[in-house]
């Protein structure tokens, strides 16, 4: 597998730096050899053996702290034997120092290469205004080399929590997708192979053809159910908004025709001036709750009650429990329904209370307006 792609100034880069240390090396070596080709040669080894290790340091960032102090003791004994020979090292360091380790041992590291040439440097009397020059180049190419370090760390630091955030975005996505199936198709396959079932099982018994009839016309009245309220979930999905308090009035009515139960429907306050997101949060949560009394309590009737105020919004869905004993027990907050409808509310800053009322449940849904 190829790796990242290599900057387009990369291998000028190279080039440069190589082209750098051929100069130290030149100007080391040729004034060096005119007191001897052993001074030469022991010059040269030494810048070597001092390129060898920022190269380590450099490629396999081994040893980085214990391979910088070398080269720049190496980077020292090349300006021992012949003036300036050894400076090209010192900055090489000073330049590597802050990528490969702390900021505050670059600077120590730093202080000691600009004290350590200047002891040097008088040791050998070379010019005051040499001295102070290269001395206070180290410390500058320290300071842009840290810039640049930090700009680099930045810049890496941006792109990973751009790259979090996109597989948030993307991991959000799919659990608002993993909502919306359960909340439509999820329900309507499921009544839908309830009622399917039952008709095979009036088949296999031979049971009165009108029967079987009103069965399979329930069915595919769930069918048409479904497929209307996956109709209004791409229309929320794509920004179309409709009348919230026709949805609620539809998922009341079939609740009614449904279950045959009482269920009334009370809406306080202008709720049209929700946003899309509490919208869609308000249609689902009433639905569920509506859902969930169905399964756990089919004989309860339901109370809802939708109060908007400038101050926030809140769904109240109420049942009585009817006769049945799982009323209660069906919302113990265990199923994906619940865990769905609180994962909407957060997601709007809102939060969602579901638990038992006497004998039958409550979920209240708070949200800002």
């Amino acid at each position: 597998m190829a790796g990242p792609a290599r900057p387009w100034w990369a291998r000028p880069v190279q080039v440069l730096v190589a082209g750098y240390f051929l100069y130290g090396l030149v100007g080391g070596v040729v004034p060096a050899a005119r007191d001897g080709v052993v001074d030469a040669l022991v010059v040269a080894v030494i810048f070597l053996a001092g390129i060898a290790c920022w190269l380590v340091v450099l490629r396999w960032r081994r040893w980085p702290i214990t391979l910088l102090v070398a080269t720049m003791v190496l980077g020292l004994a090349a300006h021992w034997l012949q003036e300036f020979s050894g400076s090209t090292l010192l900055f090489a360091v000073t330049w590597l120092a802050p990528f490969r380790v702390r900021l505050w041992q670059a600077l120590v590291l730093t202080l000691f290469a600009a004290g350590g040439f200047v002891l040097t440097s008088l040791a050998i009397d070379l010019v005051p205004t040499a001295i102070i020059g290269i001395g206070a180049a180290l410390g500058w190419s320290v300071y842009f080399a840290a810039i640049l370090n930090h700009l680099a760390t930045t810049k890496r630091q941006t792109a990973a929590v751009a790259a979090s955030r996109a597989g948030e975005a993307v991991l959000a996505e799919r659990q608002r997708m993993a909502r919306e199936i359960h909340d439509i198709l999820a329900h309507s396959l499921a009544a839908q192979v309830v009622h399917l079932e039952g008709t095979r099982m009036l088949l296999e018994r031979d049971a009165d053809r009108e029967q079987v009839l009103d069965r399979v016309r329930q069915a595919g009245d769930l069918a048409r159910a479904g497929l209307e309220e996956t109709k209004r979930a791409v229309a929320a999905l794509r920004g179309e908004q409709r009348p919230i308090a026709g949805e609620l009035a539809g998922l009341v009515e079939k609740f009614r025709a449904t279950t045959g139960n009482p269920c009334t429907l009370a809406v306080d306050g202008d709720p049209e001036a929700l946003a899309p997101e509490v919208r869609l949060a308000v249609v689902r949560t009433a639905q569920e709750a509506l859902t969930n009394v169905h399964k756990h309590a089919p004989d309860a009737s339901v109370t809802i009650r939708l109060c908007c105020r400038d101050t926030g919004c809140e769904l109240d869905v109420r049942n009585t429990g009817g006769d049945n004993a799982d009323a209660v027990l069906g919302g113990t907050g265990s199923g994906y329904g619940l865990v769905g409808m609180r994962e909407r509310a957060e997601l709007i800053g809102g939060t969602l209370d579901a638990g038992p009322e006497g004998s039958g449940f409550r979920v209240l849904l708070r949200m800002p307006s």
